[in-house]
């Protein structure tokens, strides 16, 4: 596969994106189908009930059309864009069915927790029966040691998708935050199969990285439309398999520094309110704790993408270059 046929990629899923999300913005405004804001959420955020969301269902349909067409077109297909494109859309059904019930409910709430890791920990074990059912390797480094055993690298597979799926999602309460970060995570991991010569992985990630530009262009601030937990949890799992599929599972912990520290935040906040009972945060993720503390939206998102863009630049040229 050359490289003209890598930045058609990017067009590709950019182009599709760009025509279709306008059509599925005014579909969802005619049908008065918005987001609903979290009841405990920042007061200044109510504005922004209403605002169409699942807008992640188009930018993944983009991105699983363009990874098949390229691939049918090059006679390309391969075990990783298979996995890839599987997993982005088996947990993109998760947020999808969240984000339904929530807009047929009209409240903040769709799936319950248990169910919601339960599919997550099922899709995860399909992707593990896949994963060795190709006999792909197994072996899990840890600094200079290597660790033989399936059980744990079965038992790795589960907490890392599961866990940066849920990452990502915590980090999605901001305009265009996680299109940003995801856009920049997506690039550095086109650059290390680039620099490994893995075109599949290559594919899969400019697709999702023109999918995202797209997508950026009506999620910036204002927002006129939502990914919604169909697009977040897609994104974080899809992370979790190409660092996977990389051989560079570890490399997540750097390059998405900022959905690490998001998650931390909700960890530390209740920890600390459950044995002191007060708060270690004026509010948990940590993105609005900046908000409340007086930076705008815009400085928090500005301020959040430059860290992750330094994070990955940084893993980059320590470990790849």
């Amino acid at each position: 596969m050359n490289h003209i046929n890598l930045i058609v990629a990017v067009l590709s899923s950019l182009v599709l994106v760009l025509l279709v999300l306008p059509l599925f913005i005014k579909m969802m405004v005619s049908n008065q189908e918005g987001q609903q804001i979290r009841e405990d959420g920042p007061s200044w955020q109510e504005y922004k009930a209403g605002t169409p969301t699942m807008g992640g269902v188009v930018f993944l349909i983009a991105i699983v059309v363009t990874n098949i067409w390229i691939s049918a077109w090059q006679s390309a297909f391969s075990t990783d864009i298979l996995l890839c494109s599987l997993i982005l859309l088996l947990f993109g059904l998760i947020g999808f069915l969240d984000d339904f019930l929530k807009l047929k409910n009209k409240r903040n709430l769709g799936l319950l927790a248990w169910q919601k890791s339960t599919l997550q920990i099922a899709f995860a074990l399909v992707f593990c029966f896949l994963y060795f059912y190709y006999q792909l390797p197994t072996d899990l480094a840890i600094g200079n040691y290597i660790i033989h055993s399936n059980v744990i690298f079965v038992l790795f597979i589960l907490f890392w998708l599961v866990g940066f799926s849920n990452a990502v999602n915590l980090t999605d309460g901001l305009d265009g935050l996680v299109s940003g970060l995801a856009i920049i995570a997506y690039a550095t991991y086109a650059y290390m199969a680039f620099y490994q010569q893995d075109w599949s992985i290559m594919l899969v990630c400019l697709s999702v990285v023109g999918g995202l530009l797209g997508f950026l262009v009506f999620n910036h601030k204002p927002a006129k439309i939502f990914m919604g937990d169909v697009g977040s949890l897609a994104l974080g799992a899809g992370l979790a398999v190409i660092a996977i599929l990389l051989g560079s599972p570890w490399s997540l912990l750097w390059i998405g520094i900022v959905f690490v520290i998001e998650t931390l935040s909700v960890i530390l906040q209740v920890a600390v309110f459950k044995t002191t009972g007060r708060r270690l945060f004026k509010m948990s993720p940590i993105h609005h704790h900046f908000e409340m503390s007086g930076w705008s939206e815009w400085k928090v998102v500005s301020v959040f993408w430059l860290v992750g863009l330094v994070a990955a630049i940084s893993y980059l040229i320590i470990f790849v270059m």
